[in-house]
């Protein structure tokens, strides 16, 4: 893991922790937890000197922290250091995992990621969620849940809270999506309709991409615009080390940002929408591709390396162009690979719509760096010439770099489930007794996710 960027004096809500003897000791603990975590395995001597404590402060912290199960003593150092070796210091392999899920126009998926960052077990379904009540997809969502929670605890740990990556508007400090265009939701309250095991958290997907971007991106700086695109496009900005959410909530919507008003009509109500332009699509469509084939399911869960299986419904897109399903941005990056004229035309007219829409936001924001996730990752050696083109001309100044997410599609179920887990070693102190599916629950209320 990368040395995560987090303030010592907030708690996993943002809140600021009091100035009182209680918060200085929750506050330490924090820095103990992400020091290990960011650098172990350390010693105590280590981690005093990495966090500026005394050594006898750091092991009243460290007993702690081992007696709630959070961190591992590993025995004595290796040797061929000067003076007596210490015990080395590790986050633990059991306890704690975060349950990340994500509803997609065409995929529903869930992972679980313990506390070193590493992905215990996962599960994905195709489904054709578009025009879907949600109640039947989000019992589609809990029944993966269960799935990964049951594989987790096999493995010794324990699931400490669920976050939902969703595909539109999310009101603020709430779990209502109030508007998903692609999906047809409005003013759904997702607690309402998820088990109520574990503290929910539900959010825009792309602002759990712009936060496995800040977390886990090696050299992420904390300050750039995150942009993501499926069916749909979104952003996220981060400035300072933080997502900048607006007053609702609603910040992001690069998709539905105006590129040509006199355009073709958008789900959203408007006209001329970028995502008309430079959605997947949209960029189907210029290509001469038709959409279909979603649908379908399947699922798998794994644990070891995480990666699970895809289920095996749905066409390929090697076949028939017409019967589309969840692997139509591969089909679009192999033929633009293999030189379709036609395919890359509309990605380079997409790039130009894309950069279009960026020079705004950019002029408006001057982002350190813009980083292209999900379906934009596949195909940026085809969008970037022609974006970096029109933010070079429409640019007050230079241009900010682009780059790619190494997250891809996954940005959002990461983002989610490490939520969870960046809320443990935000307020370790503030850990719940932890929850199985269908037991018993119980919180202080220290956490970020609410309980259901």
């Amino acid at each position: 893991m990368t040395a995560p960027l987090h303030d010592q004096r907030r708690g996993p809500s943002g809140a600021r922790l009091p100035d009182t003897q209680q918060g200085m000791r929750r506050r330490n603990l924090s820095r103990v937890m992400h020091a290990v975590a960011s650098h172990g395995p350390l010693s105590r001597a280590a981690v005093a000197s990495r966090i500026g404590l005394t050594r006898a402060a750091v092991s009243t912290l460290v007993d702690e922290l081992i007696r709630s199960g959070l961190l591992d003593e590993l025995g004595p150092e290796r040797p061929g250091r000067v003076g007596r070796p210490g015990s080395a210091l590790a986050v633990s392999a059991t306890g704690p995992v975060g349950i990340g899920a994500e509803v997609g126009v065409d995929h529903l998926a869930v992972c679980a990621v313990d506390l070193r960052g590493e992905i215990r077990a996962r599960a994905e379904r195709r489904s054709a969620n578009r025009g879907r009540s949600p109640a039947p997809v989000l019992e589609d969502l809990s029944a993966l849940v269960r799935q990964v929670c049951v594989e987790a605890q096999r493995q010794g740990l324990t699931p400490e809270g669920l976050a939902v990556a969703v595909p539109g508007l999310v009101a603020r400090d709430t779990r209502t999506v109030v508007r998903a265009p692609n999906l047809g939701w409005h003013d759904v309250d997702l607690s309402r309709l998820l088990p109520g095991d574990l503290p929910l958290t539900v959010d825009n997907e792309a602002n759990f991409g712009a936060l496995a971007e800040l977390w886990l991106g090696e050299e992420s700086p904390e300050d750039f615009l995150h942009v993501s695109a499926e069916i749909g496009i979104g952003a996220a900005l981060v400035v300072d080390g933080r997502l900048l959410r607006g007053t609702r909530g609603f910040a992001g919507e690069l998709g539905h940002v105006p590129v040509h008003p006199d355009g073709p009509a958008c789900p959203c109500g408007g006209r001329g929408c970028l995502e008309q332009y430079a959605g997947e699509e949209a960029v189907l469509r210029a290509a001469g591709l038709r959409v279909g084939g979603l649908g379908g399911s399947g699922g798998a869960c794994g644990g070891g390396d995480g990666r699970g299986d895809r289920g095996e419904s749905g066409s390929r897109g090697s076949g028939d162009p017409s019967e589309l399903g969840e692997e139509r941005g591969e089909v679009l990056a192999e033929r633009a690979a293999a030189g379709d004229d036609t395919v890359r035309r509309a990605l380079s007219d997409a790039g130009t719509a894309l950069g279009i829409a960026l020079t705004g936001a950019v002029n408006l924001v001057d982002p350190r760096a813009i980083v292209l996730g999900g379906a934009l990752s596949r195909l940026a050696p085809w969008l970037l010439p022609a974006l970096e083109r029109e933010l070079s001309e429409r640019t007050a100044g230079r241009a900010c770099g682009v780059t790619v997410s190494r997250f891809g599609s996954d940005g959002p179920l990461l983002g989610a489930a490490h939520s969870v887990t960046r809320a443990v070693l935000d307020d370790p102190a503030g850990l719940g007794v932890g929850v199985g599916v269908g037991e018993a629950t119980s919180t202080d209320g220290a956490h970020a996710p609410q309980r259901t």
